[in-house]
């Protein structure tokens, strides 16, 4: 198998400081922990920025402020996020991709989330997929539902995507996909030959899905983003300790970690 690259989603837009104490949400505390994640084996880190506030922004010079951080302390994989808060404008989630960074997330397609609806009509899509085109940013085409892979093919065949693809599977979240192995399985089975992918689950399904991502070939998120326990009950200290006992795993499983540079080939990045 490919060596694992590990993605830590740091901080995402909907946890809070009361439900997560440890949670980054300064542009200095996003990066420490981005280097934490570094140290623990990520090569990969998802980044949603937040105001002074706490509120989640797509604001340009809040992720620049980030980035530059960041690069600052490692050579880890600054990927933003496109997807932002529910309630961001299209015009407002784009706003990261200036950055150029090396990716970014590409949502493919509508869906429930939780309470509300996590909207990305095909416009949209094709006027982020171009604009990342002409920066030479790859999108990581996160997909919370099968409809969704089939949207990332059929704009391939368009020549709207570049080929090989690289998604995200982001499962179990309400509303959409749940996160059951067949359900993984599934979206694995559904994607062109020669794809690479990463997949993600909320709360309680994230461990399960890491462990079976690792053996099925894949690449894994996690993080506080997409779950804050470290184990049933227990908070867990940071994304660090997450990150590791990924690590760990797979190499108790005979897969080794991929660093930043092997990630960068994995995926074909510039």
């Amino acid at each position: 198998m490919e060596k694992l690259i590990i993605t830590a989603c740091l901080t995402g837009a909907e946890v809070t400081r009361e439900q997560q104490p440890n949670l980054p949400i300064t542009p200095d505390e996003i990066a420490e922990a981005a280097y934490e994640c570094f140290l623990a084996g990520a090569s990969m880190v998802h980044v949603h920025a937040r105001d002074e506030e706490g509120n989640p922004t797509q604001d340009y010079a809040y992720y620049k402020a980030i980035k530059e951080k960041i690069e600052a302390k490692c050579n880890i994989i600054f990927q933003p996020s496109t997807g932002g808060a529910t309630w961001h404008t299209p015009e407002q989630r784009m706003q990261p991709i200036e950055l150029k960074p090396e990716m970014a997330t590409l949502s493919m397609g509508t869906c429930n989330f939780a309470d509300d609806v996590f909207m990305n009509t095909e416009e949209n899509i094709k006027i982020f997929a171009k604009r990342m085109n002409e920066l030479g940013v790859k999108p990581e085409l996160e997909c919370f539902e099968k409809g969704m892979v089939d949207t990332s093919i059929r704009m391939a065949k368009k020549g709207i995507l570049n080929t090989p693809m690289h998604y995200d599977f982001v499962l179990g979240v309400p509303g959409a996909m749940g996160a059951e192995l067949r359900d993984l399985l599934y979206m694995v089975e559904s994607i062109p030959a020669g794809s690479t992918w990463t997949a993600a689950a909320v709360g309680r399904f994230q461990l399960p899905i890491n462990m079976a991502t690792i053996i099925l070939g894949g690449h894994v998120r996690t993080g506080f983003e997409d779950n804050i326990y470290y184990k049933k009950g227990e908070v867990a200290k940071s994304n660090a300790q997450l990150v590791e006992r990924i690590a760990n795993l797979s190499r108790e499983f005979g897969r080794e970690v991929a660093a930043p540079d092997e990630a960068r080939i994995i995926l074909g990045l510039k």
